[in-house]
């Protein structure tokens, strides 16, 4: 004979399957991977430029916690309409980079759409620009996605912030012969707009580390209450390095093959007379040769603008460790 079950012995049953098959499709939908997966181009949106063109802004995802794809320009990495190549990455850090770089578009683009798309892994990922309104950047926007807050104007009167000016000290177009490093030097400057602040969340709250007064232990055997960390593989360009100073300059290995390092990666600019600008330089490391673009942004915590370096490294052994410009 079957054994027969009681109708609320099945409804548990059906709970119990439900839960265990929720559980693990979100810890599975949650997964950290580190390698293998797609990176997902990102329109942020869209500005006017004072001769009458527009500027796409894009981004991207990089869905990997560790692996930073190398994708060259070409059916894997292009725009359409033409020209594939429209100034974009080529080498993609984890995780979510912000305002990456703008294509100009002319004044009389229309409603026509710009698509950039990447393919890695097998995995092919679009993002559509157009001049859509609800697309139209102002600095509020770049504010609210850079986490330096969302507040609004206090004052009628609205004052006008610049993106930073940034130029590098002697040729951007460089050759160097392995296994030299290359020392960059930029020049950065800015009109003070918003200038220097307190970073936000920096006041002490029950649970930070060396807290005198730490919360009482629950009955997990946890505080009450714990400071979440943020993550560590995030946007490189961290508006907060500017708070300092209100201008800081932030190095990218922007296109090119194998790993390049930077000895340091962002430093503040120091004030030098009355304007707020300064020189900073960083030593460069490579790891293979190959045709590189590395980017200097300088970066008011609000508002981001780059300049690019060509580096041109070539094998065999060199008597010079260091080439300076």
């Amino acid at each position: 004979m079957r054994p027969v079950l009681r109708a609320g012995v099945r409804r548990l049953a059906i709970v119990v399957v439900f839960v265990f098959w929720a559980f693990t499709a979100g810890a599975d939908a949650q997964t950290m991977f580190l390698s293998g997966q797609s990176v997902q181009p990102i329109f942020e949106g869209w500005q006017p430029n004072p001769d009458g063109t527009f500027s796409f802004l894009f981004g991207y995802l990089n869905r990997n916690y560790e692996e930073e794809p190398f994708i060259s320009i070409g059916g894997d990495n292009t725009f359409e309409p033409g020209p594939a190549d429209r100034g974009q990455p080529t080498h993609f850090y984890p995780r979510r980079q912000q305002f990456v770089f703008a294509v100009t578009v002319p004044a009389d683009w229309g409603k026509k759409e710009l698509v950039w798309t990447l393919t890695h892994g097998g995995q092919k990922s679009t993002a559509v620009a157009s001049l859509a309104p609800v697309w139209m950047l102002e600095e509020g926007v770049w504010k609210a996605n850079r986490g330096s807050g969302i507040n609004g104007r206090t004052s009628r009167e609205v004052p006008i912030n610049t993106p930073p000016t940034v130029t590098v000290v002697g040729s951007d177009n460089v050759t160097i012969t392995l296994p030299q490093t290359l020392t960059l030097t930029v020049v950065a400057s800015d009109d003070g707009r918003p200038g220097p602040r307190k970073p936000r969340g920096t006041t002490r709250r029950p649970g930070d580390q060396n807290d005198p007064n730490p919360p009482p232990v629950a009955i997990t055997g946890l505080p009450s209450r714990l400071r979440q960390t943020g993550p560590t593989t995030q946007d490189r360009v961290l508006a907060r390095n500017a708070y300092a100073t209100g201008l800081a300059v932030t190095w990218l290995h922007y296109r090119g093959p194998g790993i390049v390092t930077f000895e340091p990666m962002t430093s503040p600019i120091k004030l030098e007379g009355a304007e707020l600008t300064g020189k900073v330089a960083t030593t460069v490391h490579f790891t293979e040769a190959g045709a590189y673009v590395i980017r200097a942004v300088g970066d008011d915590g609000n508002l981001t603008n780059g300049t690019n370096v060509t580096v041109t490294v070539r094998t065999g052994d060199s008597s010079t460790p260091t080439a300076q410009r």
